[in-house]
């Protein structure tokens, strides 16, 4: 039998029996009491919905409506402070501005502009060394997939504590295991933008599985990328080979090592740096496999489907190419960009 309205009235009450409407500054107060382990990290946070910047981690929040949180609407990037260097930033905004041109998302503020702004949100955060954030959104303003509804996009810079990998897994190697999640279409594969779900569904996998990474496989068979890293092989004729960008997303760090591994090249170490179709027999059968990421570099793979890559142990190439890169962030000028102006 249905419920009578006046039922359905009162079961309405009982649920809501209990819950209090809270006021701004009881809310405030809430926020304030929050202490999460992970809040340990989070060190300062611009944001332009609120003009300016926080240290609070409880602060550090987004509106709900923004249709970053609601749609995925949005772009992001992420990149080292190192001794006080921004490593890479002008790639970081070439990109920033390419994936808003794939969005036809208006940043809020000009190139300089934001770079100001993660200079003083790194300044803020009181440290040498962290792992700076950033995201544009479409911004708040409604509800549905209607762009239009925001009134003006936003900006989020997040600095948080850098974490450093540890050493067993450069000394060890790490897994990899080829996914099950679709690969994505070139269209999206070429913009970082804030709709991660495939890379999410992938991190699970790996997590599910045992594995440190997952890459994902095309149509072809022909390896694709990890939920947040890229992925490449020397092969026994001494090349270095990385999947073809066309569904993959070009990589600051790994486009950085195949500048630096191309002078290796020039001197006759490696036979050629490049992009190919990479199929899962080649990766099986290849010397190395080493991932490329912003937070960790260079690892070296060691198992791959459960197979042994290079006898099961860390190759010479990935200590070769860390070691090149790492030089690189310490003294690039061309690759630094001072924290301090």
């Amino acid at each position: 039998m249905g419920k009578a309205k006046g039922d359905e009235v009162l079961w309405v009450r009982d649920m809501d029996h209990g819950i209090r409407k809270l006021g701004p500054d009881e809310v405030l107060e809430r926020l304030k009491a929050l202490k999460a382990p992970y809040h340990e990290g989070y060190l300062a946070m611009y944001s332009s919905w609120y003009g300016g910047i926080v240290t609070d981690p409880a602060l550090m929040v987004v509106p709900l409506d923004d249709h970053l949180v609601h749609r995925g609407d949005g772009i992001f990037e992420a990149f080292k402070c190192i001794h006080g260097n921004l490593y890479g930033l002008e790639r970081h905004l070439d990109r920033l501005e390419r994936s808003a041109a794939g969005l036809h998302l208006s940043l809020p503020f000009e190139r300089a502009a934001i770079t100001r702004i993660v200079k003083a949100t790194v300044r803020a955060a009181g440290v040498r060394d962290a792992m700076v954030r950033l995201f544009a959104s479409r911004g708040p303003g409604g509800f549905s997939t209607n762009p239009y509804e925001c009134p003006a996009p936003q900006l989020y810079v997040v600095c948080c504590r850098f974490l450093s990998t540890p050493a067993a897994r450069y000394e060890r190697g790490v897994t990899l295991k080829s996914s099950h999640v679709p690969i994505k279409i070139a269209y999206l594969a070429s913009m970082k933008s804030c709709n991660y779900l495939p890379n999410v569904l992938m991190k699970k996998e790996a997590e599910d599985a045992g594995v440190d990474f997952t890459v994902s496989i095309d149509e072809d068979g022909f390896l694709g990328e990890g939920s947040t890293e890229n992925v490449g092989i020397i092969t026994r004729t001494g090349e270095l080979l990385v999947p073809r960008f066309d569904r993959v997303l070009r990589g600051t760090t790994v486009t950085r090592v195949m500048e630096l591994a191309a002078g290796l090249v020039e001197k006759g170490e490696l036979a050629r740096v490049g992009e190919a179709d990479i199929s899962r027999g080649q990766a099986y059968e290849a010397p190395e496999i080493i991932m490329f990421g912003t937070s960790f570099d260079i690892l070296p793979v060691v198992r791959f489907d459960d197979r042994p890559i290079g006898g099961g142990k860390p190759g010479p190439w990935a200590t070769r190419l860390l070691e090149l890169l790492r030089t690189d962030m310490a003294g690039c000028e061309a690759m630094l960009t001072p924290i301090e102006d």
